[in-house]
């Protein structure tokens, strides 16, 4: 009987070994990551963080993703920052003139028992002094300023340059 209880306890430890070497190995990634590229932080869950490959010797580049909140209490996305570049700002685009400008914003409201969405021709994380190309298939670190959760670090995949969204391939050209 002696002999059970150690075959269970073998394979649990090994699990957690295994559990604990995953997370040293990417540490961008959250404990409570899922698979199906969303993490959750208390209250907050950022789904599927994204950028578009850098074209040629681009300075600039951009990161997306959408920030879903499942508590009854409102948060804001204040700031962000990464490796990948120099400086990071929070900006949207408005049309003003029949012009479509890009100007810096001073926060990304999230609210309670809601969501938030930076996209392609909305609100965005402007990487700003970009350190190297953005390649397609990478990813880097974006850290995530948020008013009452905190810092948060999440990995980005980098996309085609042609994509429109996180799921997009290279032949989508919808």
């Amino acid at each position: 009987m002696r002999v059970s209880g150690q075959r269970k306890f073998v394979p649990r430890l090994l699990h957690v070994l295994m559990a604990a070497g995953l997370v040293a190995l990417f540490p961008v990634s959250s404990p409570h990551a899922q698979q199906d590229g969303a993490h959750r932080f208390g209250p907050l869950t950022i789904e599927a963080p994204w950028a578009r490959a850098s074209a040629g010797a681009a300075r600039t580049g951009a990161a997306y993703l959408r920030i879903v909140n499942s508590g009854a209490e409102a948060d804001r996305l204040l700031d962000a920052s990464s490796p990948a570049a120099e400086r990071v700002e929070l900006h949207t685009h408005r049309m003003r003139d029949g012009v479509m400008r890009m100007r810096r914003i001073e926060a990304v409201s999230v609210p309670g028992n809601g969501a938030a969405e930076l996209k392609p021709g909305g609100d965005h994380a402007m990487l700003m002094g970009l350190t190297g190309p953005l390649k397609e298939g990478g990813t880097f670190p974006l850290t995530l300023s948020f008013e009452k959760a905190g810092k948060i670090t999440v990995p980005v995949t980098v996309r085609p340059v042609t994509a429109r969204g996180p799921g997009m391939k290279h032949h989508d050209h919808k």
